[in-house]
């Protein structure tokens, strides 16, 4: 008897769900998103998305089973069956959970790079891609059973951290000796964010994708550092990406659910509510001041798709930062109250929204979307329609698949900007960029990195790729360009005695060419090389008379990663 219970483990034990559960930012998760461009697969998410929020799904024929589609071949990671009653308990509780054990494995992915001449890199988790050698290792496994989730999928990295020349820091004071002073950031001041960590190399551990979550249907909670992505942005979401080291949150909501008129029957669309709480922390190269070294996050996010206009999705991200050690049931619970008062802008706190809106057309392979923030607000209606633009960013783009040459493509184009609108300055006294706060004096960051786009605070960015996906694998050519912080020359450099074209030619910019291709060695086994040509002018925001001073960057980069 043993013996036959042991045999039927084994054979439950092979069967795998058509459901795919990926990291933000990954293979899979690109490749998916590509075919839910097609109508091939359905996006699990509406707006806010964890790894644990990702599971997607290939469409099926008639027959029930999985259409065709490019990598059907490759193992894009298998979901396993532990064990399953082959008799489910039915009434209304045990109906909203799944009812048996499964399991699956993440990884091992091991990612390198190596910087020639200046740090590059984002949307990498705690990894700091500084000059010279750098590299991350991730897996990771996952436990189901009756509603209850556990994940286990750190992330330890090590950069070489070379020496390199930056700019001068903004910081100065006992308070940020031998740190910010020597290695913090340059522009508007308030910011957590080392322009080089120290000057030696070093490993950093993180808790990456792990967590323990209990969901029932579509309610879910859940405790870890899970990153979070939010909006429809491929680059550089304004709010939240994962481009900064992971962080200890709660959150809980309603995950990606179908409304319908009751008694009625009839279908309202799509909504997702999320509420979370984290906890945020200094860098070790900030200031020396040990009592203001952790803020509270408080995050909200809600997204409804519109049942009249198929494909288009709308959603309200907000954020507000205040002292860890001020928690207090203001501080925690006035991110759900609606509107950006000013008294949540005007205390102790900081707070950015942004509105999203995001348009799939599968029948046309198009997707057209937009997020929108502010990080001020405006006292009264009057103030907004004499100035929308207030405090204000964004981030558009424009994705369309098609077939060239018997090849499926796709073209991405993706617009940023995050520069300090032109009322600061003119007619409204003092400094200010997009992610800064005076009251926070880390700004909108998490252990000395961006928490929203990558491309960082005051900064613009045009960004084009086109791919082309084959049986085994993908090539991907990119260019973009891009001035890191203008803010800095609007509030800090112009005020140096220069003017006009003086002030022009030293502004700083990036124009960044690459190219990528995946191949798959293996059914599980893939291969991701690539490599960028970064054209710096103007490095240190300064220029030689009329020319550009000029700096050049390769970035080398190789993935290895196996999927089970």
């Amino acid at each position: 008897m043993k013996r036959f219970c042991f045999a039927t483990l084994l054979i439950v034990c092979i069967f795998s769900s058509l459901t795919s559960q990926e990291a933000l930012k990954s293979t899979e998760e690109d490749y998916y998103s590509f075919l839910s461009l097609q109508g091939m697969a359905e996006s699990p998410t509406l707006g806010y998305r964890t790894l644990s929020d990702n599971v997607w799904t290939i469409e099926t024929d008639e027959n029930g089973e999985t259409i065709p589609h490019i990598w059907q071949d490759n193992n894009l990671g298998t979901t396993w069956t532990i064990w399953q009653d082959a008799e489910p308990v039915e009434n209304w509780f045990m109906n909203g959970i799944k009812q048996g054990f499964f399991t699956k494995i993440y990884g091992p992915e091991w990612f390198n790079s190596f910087n020639t001449a200046a740090p590059y890199g984002q949307n990498d988790g705690a990894l700091w891609q500084g000059r010279g050698y750098n590299t991350s290792l991730t897996a990771g496994i996952r436990f189901e059973g009756y509603g209850f989730e556990a994940t286990f999928k750190p992330q330890l990295s090590f950069s070489q951290n070379l020496e390199f020349e930056y700019i001068t820091p903004y910081y100065s004071g006992a308070n940020y000796a031998g740190k910010a002073d020597t290695y913090g950031y340059y522009g508007v001041p308030s910011l957590d964010a080392p322009q080089r960590f120290g000057d030696k190399p070093f490993f950093t551990y993180d808790w990456g994708d792990s967590e323990i979550r209990w969901s029932w249907k579509s309610f879910t909670v859940g405790f870890g550092t899970q990153a979070i992505w939010l909006g429809p942005a491929k680059l550089n979401p304004i709010i939240h990406s994962n481009n900064a080291p992971t962080y200890p949150k709660v959150d809980i909501g309603v995950r990606k659910t179908s409304l319908y008129m009751p008694y009625f029957g009839w279908y309202l669309g799509e909504i997702e509510l999320r509420g979370w709480w984290g906890k945020l922390t200094e860098s070790d190269y900030f200031d020396n001041d040990d009592s203001n070294n952790n803020n509270l996050l408080s995050g909200f996010s809600v997204n409804y798709s519109i049942p009249f206009l198929p494909g288009l999705t709308v959603g309200l991200n907000r954020i507000m930062l205040s002292k860890w050690k001020d928690i207090s049931p203001y501080s925690l619970f006035t991110i759900m109250i609606p509107g950006m008062d000013d008294h949540a802008g005007t205390d102790d706190s900081d707070q950015r929204a942004s509105i999203t809106a995001n348009w799939k057309l599968p029948e046309a392979g198009i997707e057209i979307y937009l997020e929108w923030g502010r990080n001020d607000y405006s006292p009264t209606t009057a103030h907004i329609i004499r100035y929308p633009f207030h405090s204000h960013a964004y981030t558009a783009g424009f994705a369309k698949s098609f077939t060239l040459f018997g090849l499926t493509c796709i073209l991405n184009l993706e617009l940023t900007n995050l520069e300090s609108s032109r009322d600061y300055g003119s007619f409204i006294t003092g400094s200010h960029t997009f992610y800064s706060h005076s009251r926070i004096s880390q700004g909108h960051t998490n252990l000395g990195q961006w928490l929203g786009a990558g491309s960082g605070t005051g900064s613009n960015s045009q960004y084009l790729s086109f791919s082309i996906f084959y049986s085994s694998g993908s090539t991907s050519l990119f260019i973009q360009r891009m001035n890191p912080d203008l803010d800095y020359l609007w509030y800090i450099d112009s005020q140096s005695g220069r003017s006009g074209w003086d002030i022009e030619t030293n502004i700083k910019a990036y124009l960044i060419f690459g190219v990528s291709n995946i191949y798959y060695i293996l059914s599980g086994l893939s291969i991701d090389t690539s490599i960028i040509y970064e054209r710096i002018y103007n490095p240190q925001y300064k220029g030689d008379g009329i020319e550009s001073v000029i700096s050049n960057n390769i970035s080398i980069q190789l993935c290895l990663k196996y999927s089970f």
